[in-house]
């Protein structure tokens, strides 16, 4: 099956060299399933804490893939759980599809889990992109890339980001490089996005529950 836009481009994110991947809340396993046809040389872990999932997803690797069965495995666990111990090697876990505060509390808890090891991180949170990335800078994780896109009507920043500081840059609380716009329709998403989430921000701040008169300030100062 053809991977949406979304899913696609999470995919061209991944580089090769990555002894395991990790497609965390995998649901029916697409992207998951496109990595292991692509990266040869890689394990691919898929990770679901719903049952019937991970029984599916099972079931179809069993099926399609079993000369494979070395190089796919399926977990049904906790994302903040994952055994990464138990798998020699780099690691690149992914993590799409969920809000920024679910989130913050997966990627805080294997950091904190695997501390001094160098992990890498793909990341396309549904919303609470500044508060994800106020958390990254918190625990110094650096960004290597990363993008702006939008597919049926939602804007999703993608962040491909790792513990090893050398490897990329401090993380920008606002983005930096997904503003750099190669072609007029990113140009165009850009702008689309930045003036929506200025006015999201906005609204809460004429609302004068929460002070987010920074946030305001730091997106202002985007220049497209």
């Amino acid at each position: 099956m053809k991977l949406g836009k979304r899913l696609a481009q999470i995919e061209q994110m991944v580089t090769a060299g990555y002894t395991h991947i990790w497609d965390c809340c995998c649901d029916h396993g697409l992207l998951g399933t496109a990595l292991l046809n692509k990266h040869t040389n890689s394990n691919v872990h898929f990770v679901d804490i719903v049952p019937e999932l991970i029984t599916g997803v099972t079931g179809k690797l069993q099926h399609f893939y079993p000369s494979e069965q070395k190089r796919w495995h399926t977990h049904c666990i906790d994302v903040a759980t994952l055994p990464l111990k138990q798998f020699a090697g780099s690691h690149l876990i992914i993590i799409a599809g969920i809000g920024g505060d679910l989130m913050i509390d997966f990627v805080s808890a294997i950091v904190e889990q695997h501390r001094g090891e160098q992990i890498d991180f793909l990341l396309c949170p549904v919303h609470h992109q500044f508060k994800l990335r106020q958390s990254l800078q918190l625990h110094q994780l650096s960004v290597i890339d990363e993008c702006l896109m939008k597919e049926n009507q939602r804007f999703y920043e993608i962040m491909l980001v790792s513990t090893t500081a050398s490897k990329g840059n401090v993380i920008n609380l606002v983005g930096d490089k997904m503003w750099q716009a190669v072609s007029q329709e990113q140009a165009h998403i850009g702008r689309e996005y930045l003036d929506k989430t200025l006015r999201h921000y906005q609204r809460i701040q004429q609302g004068k529950k929460k002070d987010v008169a920074q946030i305001v300030k730091s997106y202002q100062a985007v220049t497209l």
